[in-house]
C-alpha cells in the first residue's frame, strides 16, 4: 500500500508533517525511514500517540476485551495506520480500537501501515476510517462532519465527496447538532433513531420538540406516529383541519399530558366525532381522591 510515490518522499514528507520545528537529528532520521513508508512495519506500542483527530469517543469495554482475547489466540491481523512524528515516534492515524485492545492483551509491539499525512488528511483519514469500519452512531457522525467542515475548509459536496455520501445525507447527519443536547444524548445512546430526529427537526419550536421526544420515549411512537403529530403541529393555526393519530390531535393530546401532569395521575380525554368529550382523572385510593379534589378545591 504506498500511499504517495517514493520519488522525492523526503522532501514531500518534510512538508506534509511541517518538521522545521523538529531537531535536526530528528529531521534526518525522517528523512532516512522514508523509503519504509507505506509499507507493514512493527512499531513499538509505546511510540504510538493516540490521533488527536479521532471522532470515536465511545469504545465498548467488553467488545475491547474480546478483541483482546483474539489477539492473544491469533494475533493482530489487520495493521494500524500511522505517520511518523519524529525518531522513533509515530502518531496514530487510525485504528484506535486495535491498538487499545493489543495493549489490554500484553503486546509490546504492533503491525503498522506507515503513511505521510498533514492534519488535514489526518482528519480525514481517521474520519473515514472509522465511518467504514467502526459504526459510528449517528452524532458521532454528524460531529465528526462539523469538524471537517470547519477544519478542514470543505463545503458539503466536498464532504459528500471524500465519504461517499450524497449531500442529503451529509445534511441530515449536520442538522441533528441543532436538536436541543438531550435529544442528541438520545440518538447518541440510540434511544431515538434517524427517522424520529429526522421528523423532530421539522419542528423549530425547542419545547415542542422536548415535548415530542417525550412521547416518543413514554409512549414509544413510531416514526410515522410521530411524524403524524408534526404534521398536525404544523397544520395547526394555519386553517387546516388537524391529522388525527390515535384518534387525538397534538392540541388535545398535549392537554391531556398537562393535565396528567399536573394531578399526577393518569388523565384521558375521550372524544367524539362531534368534538364533544370528557376528562376522566384515575385515583389510586380514597388518599389519593382526596388529594385531587383538594386540588380542584372541591
Amino acid at each position: 500500500m504506498i500511499y504517495q510515490k517514493k520519488t522525492g518522499l523526503g522532501r514531500g514528507l518534510r512538508a506534509l508533517l511541517d518538521d522545521s520545528d523538529l531537531p535536526e537529528n530528528d529531521r534526518q532520521q525522517v528523512s532516512n525511514e522514508s523509503s519504509s513508508l507505506g509499507s507493514i512495519s512493527s512499531v513499538k506500542i509505546s511510540q504510538v500517540q493516540v490521533n488527536p483527530f479521532q471522532p470515536r469517543t465511545d469504545f465498548d469495554p467488553e467488545a475491547l476485551h474480546e478483541l483482546a482475547e483474539s489477539i492473544k489466540l491469533q494475533g493482530l491481523i489487520q495493521p494500524i495506520t500511522v505517520r511518523q512524528s519524529g525518531q522513533n515516534s509515530y502518531q496514530l492515524i487510525s485504528g484506535e480500537r486495535r491498538l487499545r485492545a493489543s495493549k489490554l492483551a500484553g503486546l509490546t509491539e504492533i503491525p503498522a501501515y506507515v503513511r505521510t499525512a498533514n492534519d488535514q488528511q489526518m482528519l480525514e483519514m481517521a474520519l473515514i476510517e472509522n465511518i467504514q469500519r467502526e459504526n459510528l452512531n449517528a452524532i458521532e457522525v454528524a460531529l465528526s462532519f462539523q469538524r471537517m467542515i470547519d477544519e478542514c475548509n470543505l463545503k458539503q459536496e466536498q464532504l459528500g465527496e471524500r465519504v461517499s455520501k450524497n449531500r442529503s445525507t451529509v445534511t441530515n447527519y449536520l442538522r441533528l447538532l441543532k436538536l436541543p443536547p438531550a435529544i442528541q444524548a438520545s440518538i447518541r445512546d440510540k434511544e431515538i433513531s434517524m427517522g424520529h430526529a429526522r421528523a423532530l427537526i421539522s419542528v423549530e419550536d425547542v419545547d415542542k420538540q422536548l415535548y415530542l421526544f417525550q412521547e416518543i420515549i413514554n409512549r414509544g411512537l413510531s416514526v410515522r406516529k410521530v411524524e403524524d403529530l408534526v404534521r398536525q403541529l404544523q397544520n395547526f393555526g394555519k386553517g387546516k383541519k388537524p391529522v388525527k393519530a390515535s384518534g387525538m390531535s397534538f392540541q388535545y393530546m398535549k392537554i391531556q399530558d398537562d393535565l396528567a401532569s399536573k394531578f399526577s395521575t393518569k388523565v384521558k380525554l375521550k372524544l367524539d366525532e362531534k368534538g364533544k368529550g370528557s376528562i376522566e382523572i384515575g385515583f389510586m385510593s380514597d388518599e389519593d381522591l382526596n388529594r385531587i379534589l383538594e386540588m380542584l378545591d372541591w
